[in-house]
């Protein structure tokens, strides 16, 4: 598998004039030049574990961004490991952290910030969720390692055997991990070339950012999802008669 880029050289492609963003304990945050304007830049480096604090930092980041007004779009860069897995975290309530920052996310783009994920690490579970995931589309680079669950934890949960998980993946795209799958289900938008250079690549994808959520669409022409398209309209038409 081609390693993806570190963080350093996926900024320096992005901004070759220089930029502001820095990385304290795990957290990503500044902006650089970009088009006409700046670029909001937030994210997880290092394989960083998402913790309550690291939720509201972030979320702070993402509102601020929104109190400013304008258009300023956000970039969330993403190398993390899963939500932090600590009795604290979960007793001060970490879900709802996690909650908040996602929609901190979909705040920022119901009030025209386009939002971009870039996935160039391992990320998982909950960390994923609250900050990739929840961007209007999500970019990787390859070599990037995604999971909602890994598949030990799928089997723990499940009770079914590893074994029997692994050779389900192969052909079930939809719960197995890994770039290819999430590329395959919708959840990743596109993989861009990290032999180009990335500032043309991501201006492309804001100016050809979609009017609304299409991860179902991708999901049925890619046959990772063949059939959630079908049911999320469903769904939303027996709501709207009601």
């Amino acid at each position: 598998m081609t390693p993806a880029k570190s963080l350093t050289d996926i900024l320096a492609s992005l901004f070759p004039e220089g930029h502001a963003v820095s990385v304290e304990e795990g957290l990503i945050a500044g902006d650089g030049p970009f088009a006409q304007g700046r670029i909001k830049v937030i994210g997880i480096d290092g394989d960083t574990p998402l913790g309550v604090e690291g939720a509201l930092t972030l979320a702070g980041h993402v509102l601020d961004t929104v109190r400013a007004g304008g258009r300023t779009p956000i970039l969330v860069a993403i190398d993390s490991d899963s939500q932090r897995m600590s009795r604290r975290d979960e007793l001060l309530g970490l879900n709802e952290y996690l909650a908040h920052l996602a929609k901190a996310l979909l705040l920022a783009d119901q009030q025209g910030h386009p939002t971009i994920g870039l996935l160039y690490g391992h990320s998982a579970a909950g960390a994923f969720i609250a900050t990739a995931l929840a961007t209007r589309v999500l970019a990787a680079l390859p070599g990037a390692n995604p999971s909602v669950m890994d598949l030990p934890s799928v089997s723990r949960v499940t009770k079914l055997p590893l074994e029997k998980l692994q050779e389900m993946a192969k052909s079930t795209p939809v719960f197995a991990p890994g770039l290819d799958n999430m590329l395959a289900t919708g959840a990743v938008h596109a993989v861009l070339d990290p032999a180009e250079p990335l500032r043309p690549q991501l201006e492309t994808l804001i100016a050809d950012l979609p009017a609304s959520d299409v991860r179902d669409r991708l999901g049925r022409e890619r046959g990772g999802r063949p059939v959630a398209e079908e049911i999320a309209d469903l769904v939303s038409s027996r709501l709207r008669a009601v």
